[in-house]
């Protein structure tokens, strides 16, 4: 399983990719592990604007429906229309399958984020 050292993470197995007031956010290696083949994916419109844990969009997989929450808030600047129709984009390449793009509203929302050790530490807690 891969964590790459130059992203953020959350307790709920996403990502998120910080450039200027930017962020991608996707969901991890080890989040489409658990779920399978992802089958399905709904993102949010463009100018939708979220709040810290709002609903961002949704993942259906052979095995489960699951809800991916904003882990930061902002408006929606742009969706990975490519998932829509190719849901298995997240399972092949996780870390380059971002599902949305934020304009963080408070770019110290960051520092609430978990870094790559701290993610692993999850992970190995939750195994």
């Amino acid at each position: 399983m891969e964590i790459k050292q130059d992203l953020f993470y959350t307790e709920d197995h996403d990502w998120i990719r910080v450039e200027g007031k930017r962020a991608y956010i996707g969901i991890t290696d080890y989040a489409q592990a658990e779920l399978g083949d992802i089958v399905f994916v709904d993102l949010p419109e463009v100018e939708d604007v979220l709040e810290k844990d709002d609903i961002l969009g949704a993942v259906e997989s052979v095995k489960a429906a699951s809800d991916i929450y904003a882990p930061i808030g902002g408006t929606v600047v742009e969706i990975n229309e490519k998932l829509i129709d190719e849901p298995e984009l997240i399972n092949e390449q996780p870390y380059e399958s971002w599902m949305v793009c934020i304009e963080m509203d408070d770019e110290d929302a960051v520092k609430e984020l978990l870094l790559a050790e701290e993610y692993e530490t999850l992970i190995q807690e939750e195994e």
